[in-house]
């Protein structure tokens, strides 16, 4: 009996609060992507757009690509507390880290501003519906068919055969000639 309460006194310390860290994200994680997965299917069963130019496989396509980013931001911003609180358990003074952090993260958001510029100006694009795989778009200097549509990066083929690859951050106007109508 001695032993099991020197073991619940060691127990009850770190390591039921590190075990409580991991349980609660792995709960946060999976009823937030639940959450998620059910918002992201009714949009992508939602007749948003009636009449004639009803487009739903793209609607539905549109709403899983959100539904993955939101997904992965949600899971990186769930770890990356409970990795602060887990570290915080361990002793660790957490104020010189995050203070680096903030040094590192202007840093880096000032390198890779076109990398955010790309995505954001890619999340827009899909929300607003401005092309879709299989659309014949005049973009930049280029004319084509639209092959993949990413968060990042569009790839159209021209009619010489061509594969080009463009930046969503880059696009400032689309003409889409299977919109027309």
């Amino acid at each position: 009996m001695k032993s099991l309460q020197d073991f619940w006194d060691w127990f009850d310390g770190a390591p039921l609060h590190v075990a409580l860290i991991i349980v609660v994200a792995i709960a946060t994680q999976q009823l937030g992507r639940r959450t998620i997965n059910r918002i992201v299917d009714r949009i992508s069963r939602a007749d948003l757009v009636p009449g004639p130019k009803n487009v739903a496989h793209r609607q539905s396509e549109r709403a899983k690509t959100l539904g993955t980013v939101l997904t992965s931001t949600l899971n990186a911003t769930v770890w990356l507390i409970a990795l602060f609180m887990l570290l915080g358990e361990f002793g660790l003074n957490l104020g010189p880290l995050i203070a680096s952090a903030g040094v590192i993260g202007v840093a880096l958001g000032l390198g890779a501003q076109t990398i955010v510029r790309d995505i954001l100006s890619g999340i827009l694009m899909l929300i607003e519906d401005q092309y879709g795989v299989g659309d014949e778009v005049d973009v930049l200097e280029v004319k084509g068919k639209v092959e993949r549509v990413g968060l990042r990066i569009t790839s159209v083929r021209s009619s010489d055969g061509t594969l080009w690859y463009l930046r969503n951050g880059e696009i400032l106007k689309v003409g889409n000639k299977s919109q027309v109508g």
